[in-house]
């Protein structure tokens, strides 16, 4: 099966391209993809892997759940903020990360699954991740640390029930990231 990678825009496209310069790529343009873009994607879905791979910001997080919604069968591949930040600081993107950053970005490919969700809302809370007023703090920590993006509390439940994380793996890395603060 082929692969395509979903982009935001044509500097990530070409940052792509250079890396991996025989890759499918699609760009969305942006936050507001068009109709026939996800049309597009749908079609192609049902003889290739769609892998998203947006900015890590609020717009690509908007295009991730928009083309996810769209493509529930599409896999993740998700790049640290701190990894796509722009040499004058102003700007983040896939175009700005590095060759090393992207590889391993797209190393990890998160593929959805159909089985049960591991880790329940609260759970989240159990853990300090959620409802707490250090838990975006602990949350940004844990999705560094497993390299799923900087999501929300409800976006985070998505994401770590889409890698598996067992509950007992989720608590012995808060455990570990809230050591590291003392």
């Amino acid at each position: 099966m082929n692969s395509i990678i979903i982009v935001e825009g044509i500097h990530d496209e070409d940052r792509i391209r250079s890396i991996y310069p025989n890759a499918q790529v699609i760009t969305t343009n942006g936050r507001e993809v068009k109709k026939e873009t996800i049309e597009l994607i749908q079609l192609l879905s049902k003889t290739n892997q769609i892998i998203i791979f947006t900015d890590p910001d609020t717009p690509g997080e908007k295009i991730r759940e928009i083309i996810s919604n769209a493509v529930p069968e599409a896999a993740h591949a998700f790049l640290r903020k701190k990894d796509a930040i722009s040499r004058n600081k102003k700007k983040v993107g896939i175009e700005h990360a590095t060759k090393d950053c992207i590889i391993e970005s797209l190393s990890q490919i998160y593929q959805p699954h159909q089985n049960e969700d591991k880790i329940k809302r609260v759970d989240l809370y159990e853990l300090k991740l959620s409802g707490f007023e250090q838990s975006r703090k602990l949350r940004d920590k844990v999705s560094s640390y497993l390299n799923i993006g900087r999501p929300n509390a409800k976006t985070f439940l998505n994401r770590v029930n889409l890698i598996q994380i067992e509950k007992k793996e989720l608590e012995q890395i808060c455990q570990k990231l809230e050591q590291q603060d003392l």
